[in-house]
């Protein structure tokens, strides 16, 4: 890129990170020292507010940058991240956000020990939301790596490494200093600019067929080398049996995913009523809903404009995509249109995948200090205690991420996040529907859903093409394959389920009907909620 191209991005990202850090430090100067202040915000935003920064946290760098790169690589196939994202908001507005919001407190976890034994059920929970948390900044540290290296013209591996470490720098300042009510204000500021950004490279694409989507998709077909088979489904997901059962298992990942995430379930927590929480989703809904349409037009513009080659020819998955369609929009490299659009685009990217690490350390710190740390203390910790651990928690989860982002750069964002959803449904979505729905459910049941579905899921990764086996793994060089899938949800997502049933009709504790009572009218009525 040209000299102007950084100048003007870096300029702009420099701003937001300015304003970002500004919003910190005026949080920090409030009263912050107690966990709900730390964790929730103080219960404060109003829905509207909170559904602006669920989209903020949901809309990462695998929806910018991730979905787009796929769509204009592999066409059809690749609305399928598109689909299974949005879906996956209705299993969490229809069975998750009021009765979580109803019946815990800060923590996924607080929620299952309301009728468990509390010291092995916070261990579990905790461990899964820590390892789902990780996951999923890996895919957001993949992308600041990208965006550097093509911002900077230096795909060198010293770029990408200091921009991940600068990136995990700043999360850490962000969740260390200003807690929730910072990052929900950061989370705010960031959606307004990514569904700003989006809209304008949309009407643009639009503009450039005059309105006509068939023409953008004929071109898109034309120009991927494909023909009709870019918008037909296959290309991607539909050679052999493996492929195909690939994508079942991604669609179920993706769609079950979402109800399990940490940092999108503690966002229910920043809001005063369950009606709030409720109020929330469908906010976040409408903003998610109009975006993930609008990726689906900057996918096959990009195909259609910059073309598949030279996608590919940037970053082999697609990562870049988006950055290189606002450049040809703009007018190209070296026009004046082109360096701002392109500009805008890779500093509107940044924001993204700030704002996103820090909501998703905030999360896994919270998990740490609130579940792990108070229940191996063996009781619970003084909420500022807590707070000091969450705090430097936040750096050990930072320094772990940054380390996992280098090992996996050359992936693509969306993909790693698909393995973070599938996670988070065998780990979380199980022992989360057994607590809040089945009254004979046990502790031993919970214990065993939670760690029957995390364990497979890590150990199927391992053990598939992503790790070894061929050129795009992380060990290109080994090969210790033995699963085919690339995604594990089809067999880790029904192996929490049952592990969390079997642990139940094996456990000797007799199931407490009259906790489950309590909680089933709290989780219904908000009656005793926090």
């Amino acid at each position: 890129m040209t000299g102007d191209h950084q100048t003007l991005a870096l300029l702009l990202f420099s701003v937001f990170v300015a304003i970002t850090l500004g919003i910190t430090t005026w949080v920090s100067r409030s009263r912050h020292g107690s966990a709900e202040e730390f964790y929730a915000g103080g219960r404060l935003f109003s829905p509207m507010e909170n559904g602006f920064a669920i989209a903020g946290d949901y809309m990462s760098a695998a929806s910018f940058l991730g979905i787009s790169g796929l769509i204009a690589l592999f066409g059809y196939d690749g609305l399928l991240y598109s689909v299974g994202f949005l879906v996956a908001w209705l299993v969490v507005l229809f069975l998750v956000a009021e009765l979580v919001r109803n019946c815990g407190r800060f923590t996924l976890a607080d929620v299952i020990a309301a009728r468990m034994r509390e010291r092995p059920v916070r261990i579990a929970s905790g461990t899964a939301s820590v390892t789902v948390s990780i996951l999923y900044l890996v895919a957001q540290m993949v992308g600041a790596g990208s965006l550097v290296a093509l911002l900077l013209g230096d795909t060198g591996e010293a770029a990408r490494a200091w921009a991940v470490i600068g990136v995990g720098a700043l999360m850490v300042i962000y969740v260390s200093l200003g807690g929730m009510r910072a990052t929900t204000w950061i989370q705010i500021v960031k959606a307004v600019l990514l569904l700003g950004g989006t809209i304008v490279l949309t009407v643009l694409v639009l503009v450039h067929f005059h309105g006509d989507f068939d023409r953008l998709l004929r071109t898109a077909a034309e120009r991927s080398g494909h023909g009709a088979a870019f918008l037909a489904p296959g290309l991607k997901y539909g050679g052999d049996w493996v492929a195909r059962f690939d994508f079942i298992s991604l669609g179920l990942a993706l769609v079950l995913g979402t109800a399990g995430l940490p940092h999108i379930l503690s966002r229910f927590y920043t809001v005063p009523t369950a009606r709030a929480a409720r109020r929330s989703v469908v906010w976040s809904i409408g903003l998610i809903g109009g975006f993930y349409l609008m990726t689906i037009v900057l996918g096959f513009g990009a195909a259609a404009i910059v073309g598949p080659d030279a996608v590919r020819g940037s970053h082999a998955s697609g990562n870049t995509a988006v950055p290189l369609l606002a450049l040809d929009l703009g007018g190209g490299a070296g026009s004046t249109g082109g360096t701002v659009l392109f500009a805008v685009v890779a500093a509107v990217a940044f924001a993204t995948i700030l704002a996103v690490v820090a909501g998703i350390t905030l999360a896994s710190s919270a998990s740490v200090a609130h579940d792990l740390y108070a229940s191996l203390r063996r009781r619970r910790g003084a909420p500022r205690g807590e707070v000091t651990v969450a705090r430097i928690a936040a750096v050990g989860i930072g320094a772990t991420a940054i380390g996992l982002g280098l090992l996996a750069r050359d992936l693509n964002v969306a993909f790693l996040v698909g393995l973070a959803f599938a996670v988070a449904a065998s780990a979380n979505l199980p022992v989360l529907l057994y607590s809040l729905f089945w009254r004979g459910f046990t502790t031993r049941g919970a214990v065993w859903a939670i760690y029957g579905g995390l364990v497979p899921s890590l150990v199927l990764v391992a053990l598939s093409p992503v790790v070894s086996g061929n050129p795009q793994a992380l060990f290109p060089d080994a090969d210790f394959q033995v699963f085919p899938l690339e995604n594990p949800g089809l067999v880790s997502i029904p192996l929490g389920f049952l592990a969390g049933w079997l642990g139940t009709a094996t456990s000797a504790e007799a199931p407490d009907g009259a906790k489950h009572a309590e909680t089933e009218v709290r989780s219904l009525t908000g009656a005793g909620a926090v």
